[in-house]
């Protein structure tokens, strides 16, 4: 299939602003702002959507801003997600437009997408050729601090109601300009994990067997994990557990047993019945542990994210429409489901729509502290949000 051009008065105002897009993504790259802090990105995404029309809601679920754009008659509305927060980690790129912020930065992409979703309601807004209401959602705290039910929780769905909601992330190491998506399990449920071995700390030349050990409890707990996946879990099922952090004891006192170790980590699944198996043997192995060893025991299992998955008909529609803008080499809609999470699953949840990855070329991955957002990609970007809305809300 080839492609079919998209509106030139769509394409004539994209090109006008691509420059100033650039510009806003490197100022929001030097100026990252981790969850629920996204004070400056907040504001300066609210002032752009009020500078183009739309209505404005700030304060949503924190520091969310939803702006709405409407147009022509029809009844139908649809929600477009960018998340807008930074990672806590020290940036080494040595770019021009690197973080100034000691110990943050935008290490997965949350600037180009809040950029690109600029990008869309400006050309959306200067060419209203659609029919229906879209509301622009910026979303905080996406990354492990529950940005989007923290926005669900004050209403998001209820003061903007949607008939479907659309998200947008890109990935490094697929091809430049790609779009590449999952019908069905797309990104995997993430949990975390905390499991606190008690002990009584003693010497550990002169006195080990006065000493209740809890790096013993710990060692066989840790080892045991991995028979969870290996064991239990059926060859024909997918899940991974692992151990992310071990702590206990003082680095400087090699010779001292300590009283308490911590062991943290992650696992991640697909199906609900798979996440409830890891959560009870985990369980069981960590008590099992404290059991042979005597020491005391806490677990603390977080469920994180759902997983996410693409509903069949709407993800089928949105790939089909995206075939006909860009032709056939550049849409994969058979990607093997990833490991990965993205809360944005919480609103899949709550409603239709899809979750497309943006190939962004070779690079750094996400969460590198060498990462940054390909530039290049924001044109692109743009053009999904508006393949998506002149499909949904056809004029």
């Amino acid at each position: 299939m080839t492609s079919a051009p998209f509106p030139a008065a769509m394409e004539a105002t994209l090109a006008e602003i691509l420059p100033s897009l650039r510009e806003t993504r490197q100022d929001l790259h030097r100026h990252p702002e981790i969850g629920f802090k996204e004070v400056r990105t907040a504001a300066m995404v609210a002032e752009k959507l009020r500078a183009l029309g739309l209505e404005v809601t700030e304060g949503v679920g924190g520091t969310g801003v939803v702006g709405t754009l409407r147009a022509g008659t029809g009844n139908r509305a649809i929600g477009f997600r960018a998340d807008m927060d930074a990672l806590a980690m020290t940036e080494a790129t040595g770019l021009p437009h690197a973080s100034t912020i000691d110990g943050m930065m935008h290490g997965c992409g949350h600037d180009g997408h809040t950029t690109m979703l600029l990008g869309a309601a400006e050309v959306l807004a200067r060419n209203p050729e659609f029919s229906g209401t879209i509301h622009f959602i910026f979303q905080p705290a996406e990354e492990g601090l529950g940005g989007a039910p923290a926005m669900m929780r004050d209403g998001l769905f209820e003061r903007f109601p949607v008939d479907a909601v659309y998200g947008l992330h890109n990935k490094p190491n697929l091809p430049e300009g790609s779009f590449n998506v999952a019908i069905g399990p797309m990104l995997a449920a993430a949990d975390i994990y905390t499991v606190t071995f008690g002990g009584q700390g003693g010497h550990g030349g002169s006195g080990p067997h006065l000493s209740i050990d809890p790096t013993l409890a710990a060692a066989q707990f840790v080892m045991n994990l991995q028979s969870i996946v290996g064991r239990n879990l059926s060859p024909f099922d997918q899940g991974v557990v692992s151990v992310g952090h071990i702590g206990g004891g003082n680095y400087d006192a090699p010779n001292v047993i300590p009283s308490k170790v911590v062991i943290r980590g992650t696992t991640r699944s697909f199906k609900p019945e798979t996440r409830d198996l890891i959560e009870r043997r985990l369980n069981e192995m960590a008590k099992a542990a404290a059991d042979a060893y005597g020491t005391t025991l806490e677990v603390d299992y977080n469920r994180m994210f759902p997983s996410l998955h693409n509903p069949e008909e709407s993800t089928n529609r949105i790939a089909e429409a995206l075939r006909q803008r860009f032709g056939d080499a550049r849409v994969d809609d058979r990607a093997s489901p990833g490991m990965g999470a993205e809360d944005f699953a919480y609103m899949l949840e709550q409603s239709t729509g899809c979750f497309f990855f943006l190939g962004a070329g070779d690079g750094p991955a996400l969460h590198s502290d060498r990462y940054d957002f390909n530039d290049k990609l924001i044109g692109d970007g743009v053009r999904y949000w508006l393949t998506v809305a002149l499909e949904e809300l056809r004029a």
